[in-house]
This record gives C-alpha cells, sequence and structure tokens, in this order.
C-alpha cells in the first residue's frame, strides 16, 4: 500500500534571497549540522514508512550538489527514484515532476519543499490523514498569533490586521495525484505560469483545500538566518531524521562472522583494536584483527550485504597494512543507510596465548568507541582449544563474532 503515496521535493530553486556567492551552491545544498539541508529533507520522506517513492526536481545544472547530498543520506535510498531536471519556473518545475512520477501511478502526492528539513512524521501523517478522510486537497500550516500590521501603499497610518481564521502556509501540500497532475496542465495549457503555490494552482481549478496540522519548527530556509535558526532548532531537539530508537524497529536481523589468522614473529597482535603486547603478531594483507574482521563479517551478514573480502579485497593494495577499523565502520554506515541501528555484538576469541582475561575491559571499550555502542551492548569472550589444532599448536588465532542488527520493517523488496 506504501506505494499508493508519492512524495515529490522541490529543489531547482536558486534561492536569490539566501545571498549565495556564484561560487556557492544555492541553499538546499548549503550545510545544516554537516550535511547537506536536501539530505535531511529527502530523509525525512525516505525514512517514513506510508511514503513509497519519493522523486526530487533539481536543476540541470545542480547535479553534483545533488549527489552530495544523496551521499550524505541516513535513510535508506530504495524508494529515491532518480531527479527530474527542472524548468524556469517553480509551477514548471512540479509539472515536470509530476509526469515523472506517472510511472510510479501513485494515488496521492505530497509536494514539499527541499529547503524545509526540519518537517517531522507527525506533519507528513497528518497530511495523509486528511486526505484519506475524503479532502481533495490538504496544507500543513500554523495558524498566526502575532499581531499583523499592513503600511498603506502611499503613506498614512500604519492599519492592523485582523488575524482570526489566518494560518502561515507551508510545505508538505497534498493531493490526489491525478487532480493535481490535472490541474498543472490545464493552467499550462492556458499559459498560466505565475502559481508559486500548489494550493493556489489547485483553488483555481476548484479544488477544495483542507488544512492540516503543520509545525512552527517547520521553517524553509530563504536566508542564512534561516539557516542559523534551523541549526539551533537541530541543536535543541533530536531531528525526525536521526536513526529510529530500537524499540521501533522490529525487523531483528542476526548475522554471524568467523575469521583466522597466522602466526608469525613479531611484537604484539591487534585484537578489537588493541595491540597487546606479545612475541608474534598477525599475519595478513592489512592489520589482521582478526575480532573486528569476524565482527565485520557478523554485521554485514545480518544485512545480506555480501561479506568483508567482497568490499575490501586483499587483492586491493590501497588495504594493505590498513587498521581495521575502517572496514567495521564501513559495514555499521551500510547498516544506518538502511535505517537501522546494532543492538549487539558478541565476539569470541580462540587461542592458546597471549591470555585474553587481563584485557577484555580494553577490547570492550575499544569496540565501544569503534561502534559507537554502549560498553553493555559489546560482549567479548575467549577460550582455548585445549592445545587441539593449530589454535592449539599456536600457529595461529581463530574468532567466531555474533552481530544482532535492527531494521525498519519495509514491505517493499530491495533490488536483487
Amino acid at each position: 500500500m506504501t506505494g499508493q503515496i508519492a512524495a515529490l521535493i522541490v529543489a531547482a530553486g536558486r534561492g536569490s534571497r539566501f545571498g549565495a556567492t556564484a561560487s556557492e551552491a544555492p541553499k538546499q545544498y548549503q550545510l545544516l549540522s554537516g550535511r547537506p539541508v536536501l539530505s535531511h529533507t529527502l530523509d525525512a520522506f525516505l525514512r517514513h514508512p506510508r511514503i513509497g517513492t519519493v522523486a526530487t526536481v533539481i536543476a540541470p545544472n545542480d547535479l553534483a550538489h545533488y549527489e552530495a547530498a544523496i551521499a550524505a543520506l541516513t535513510a535508506p535510498a530504495r524508494k529515491l527514484a532518480q531527479p527530474v531536471h527542472g524548468g524556469e519556473s517553480r509551477q514548471v518545475s512540479v509539472h515536470n515532476g509530476l509526469k515523472a512520477l506517472e510511472i510510479a501511478r501513485p494515488n496521492l502526492v505530497l509536494i514539499h519543499d527541499g529547503a524545509r528539513p526540519l518537517v517531522t512524521s507527525e506533519v507528513i501523517d497528518d497530511l495523509i490523514g486528511t486526505l484519506q478522510s475524503g479532502a481533495q486537497a490538504g496544507l500543513a500550516a500554523v495558524p498566526v498569533f502575532d499581531t499583523l500590521k499592513r503600511r498603506p501603499e502611499h503613506g498614512g497610518p500604519l492599519e492592523t490586521v485582523d488575524r482570526t481564521g489566518l494560518h502561515a502556509a507551508q510545505t508538505p501540500q497534498g493531493f490526489r495525484f491525478s487532480s493535481i497532475l490535472e490541474a498543472h496542465e490545464e493552467a499550462l495549457s492556458h499559459g498560466l505560469h505565475h502559481f508559486t503555490d500548489d494550493t493556489s494552482l489547485a483553488e483555481w481549478r476548484g479544488l477544495t483545500v483542507q488544512l492540516s496540522a503543520g509545525d512552527p519548527e517547520n521553517i524553509k530556509i530563504t536566508t542564512r538566518e534561516d539557516l542559523d535558526r534551523a541549526e539551533r532548532i537541530m541543536k535543541m531537539s533530536k531531528p525526525d531524521h536521526e536513526p529510529a530508537p530500537l524499540s521501533r524497529l522490529d525487523d531483528v536481523r542476526m548475522g554471524t562472522g568467523y575469521d583466522v589468522h597466522a602466526l608469525e614473529p613479531g611484537d604484539g597482535i591487534m585484537l578489537c583494536g588493541v595491540k597487546i603486547p606479545f612475541d608474534k603478531r598477525l599475519k595478513g594483507h592489512s592489520d589482521a584483527d582478526v575480532a573486528q574482521h569476524a565482527v565485520t563479517d557478523a554485521i554485514l551478514g545480518a544485512i545480506a550485504d555480501g561479506d568483508i573480502g567482497m568490499h575490501f579485497p586483499p587483492s586491493d593494495p590501497q588495504w594493505k597494512g590498513a587498521s581495521s577499523d575502517q572496514f567495521l565502520k564501513d559495514a555499521i554506515r551500510r547498516v544506518r543507510q538502511l535505517g537501522g541501528q546494532i543492538a549487539h555484538i558478541d565476539v569470541t576469541i580462540v587461542c592458546e596465548a597471549p591470555k585474553i582475561g587481563p584485557h577484555r575491559d580494553a577490547l570492550r571499550s575499544s569496540m565501544a568507541k569503534i561502534t559507537g555502542l554502549d560498553r553493555s551492548r559489546i560482549s567479548v569472550k575467549a577460550t582455548t582449544s585445549e592445545r587441539l589444532g593449530f589454535t592449539g599448536r599456536s600457529e595461529g588465532i581463530a574468532a567466531m563474532a555474533s552481530a544482532t542488527v535492527r531494521l525498519p520493517f519495509s514491505d517493499t523488496p530491495s533490488p536483487a
């Protein structure tokens, strides 16, 4: 059912009031909390469980900026359609986006400004509910509480405007897909290009627009002061597009990993990112941290994304002597791109020597720092093989690991 609702993100504007220089990115690609504004906006809709397709309208010359924004997403990108080129006005850009969405055949479409990065799931939910209750069109809006003054055009005293019933319009704005596409095509057929708001165009076509609950913090980035305000808002409250808490991630996955490295003469071995003094070292293309390798494979197994050798082949010279935390952090990044989190890691190290017990706390602390997990979610154990096999003969060290990963449920199949 999620495929029946599409989101169209309009991000083709140049934002002249923002005051960006010719060498600067447009406002929707400016950095907000270290990521492009547009990536925050897209995250909110990509992460929403009721949105099936997300399309973005961009300026033809902004592809590099757009790709940088996509690279910074924290939400799964599988719902994201190819970008659509905008036109000479917002109205034309929206029409181009709607035409591109026809292939998805949505029943409803939510149209949202790419420069409104703080939209919440509650605002999206309320707008969808308004449409599904029978409204022809819906508009997220907030009541106007400030006293309004009108300055007469030709001078004279200020006039107080009655604010009763007044609302400040926001986006998203929602419509029956066929209705808003027909409205856009009729307006263009009449040579009308002046509509800067889709609900205004809908009203011109005779559709009744119903208000839904907006949010005072769902601000549009128009000036640099707006960007500063958005930064303050994000610092004061957890953004809606950050990874969901574990309690809301109901798809529980388990993965296992196993790795082994031979021992050779040296001055210490790397385990869990900690160098343990020893008269030998582990042999390998990277730093041969057998524990981190096993954990990396366990995480990749939980999300069915290959193994460490596929992503970091030992035949590639760039990984010679590499620190294994790079591999582990990449696996964690892949989990987060799917909207998930790691709930628990358990690793067992199999060796006769060195003794792991005295270093256990240091190993757990190191793994907690690398993964960003609380130490209570990291287990490090050790055992011997009773002097049997290659580990018993101190020819090598083995590690076994399991990882518990929690993801959001989705009925949208991932690419094969």
